[in-house]
């Protein structure tokens, strides 16, 4: 066993909200919606995975199964019973894996740029990409850009790359970007009644654009729907922050009484 999982509660209303980040980030990725969230109705739980951040120091196996028992451990542990779950990206994933294992305790779901149930598969070249991105900046900062269209200022990504040295450990990097690559438990999710939001960038690399959601999520959940954020690449949460807590909260609250 491990001592609780390293996370952040913003907010002490009824609707509860784990939220879970992305693969190249801690849950401080979201500090952009903090201020605006409403903390009366929410209370959100901002987690990090293994070897993250306030979790760093907790190893483990990597995997999306592993990660999802940890999100549910997490929110026996904060008393919640039934809950709302937010997935960034390869957390996209991890988020699908709760609604296989635990639809009963999902009030709903959203996917946030999201690596598919499916995995993003990576020909031999990106594998080697994404793994040397692990420890050499400059093909960390090569993928920063291509996954938010080349359009964000030098500082944000400097910014976001100190984090990341500082704060999350290599081999759980490692180990999550042969989990966001290689699984596939899609067949689990099909027909899931989970309901399903899809929040899309414009400006997000291929593997995460609308179509390869819709062609995806949109296939395998029945109570699916999708928002295209046209300011927005891979981190809308950071890229237009008002808009994304705007539309987060207005699904939580739709499916309150779930």
């Amino acid at each position: 066993m491990y001592s609780q999982l390293g996370h952040k509660v913003v907010g002490s209303g009824p609707e509860k909200v784990l939220v879970m980040h992305n693969w190249m980030a801690t849950h401080r990725s979201f500090q952009p919606i903090w201020p605006i969230l409403d903390q009366e109705r929410f209370s959100y739980a901002f987690m990090d995975h293994r070897g993250y951040g306030l979790s760093r120091q907790i190893e483990g196996k990597y995997t999306a199964q592993e990660a999802a028992s940890d999100g549910l451990r997490l929110a026996g542990e904060l008393g919640w019973e039934r809950f709302h779950v937010m997935g960034h990206s390869m957390s996209g994933m991890v988020a699908q894996r709760l609604a296989v294992d635990a639809p009963a305790r999902l009030k709903s779901l959203i996917a946030v740029t999201p690596v598919p149930a499916s995995g993003v598969r990576l020909d031999a070249d990106g594998y080697a990409m994404f793994s040397s991105a692990v420890g050499n900046d400059e093909q960390w900062k090569t993928i920063a850009n291509m996954i938010t269209g080349n359009r964000l200022t030098d500082r944000w990504h400097e910014s976001s790359l100190r984090e990341f040295r500082e704060q999350v450990d290599p081999k759980a990097a490692a180990g999550f970007l042969r989990m966001w690559s290689c699984t596939d438990f899609h067949r689990d999710v099909k027909n899931s009644a989970v309901p399903v939001l899809a929040i899309a960038g414009r400006h997000d690399f291929a593997a995460f654009s609308p179509d390869a959601i819709s062609a995806t999520l949109g296939e395998w959940f029945p109570n699916f729907t999708m928002r295209v954020f046209e300011g927005s690449g891979h981190h809308p949460m950071a890229e237009e922050p008002i808009h994304f807590t705007t539309v987060a909260e207005r699904f939580f609250l739709d499916h309150s009484g779930n």
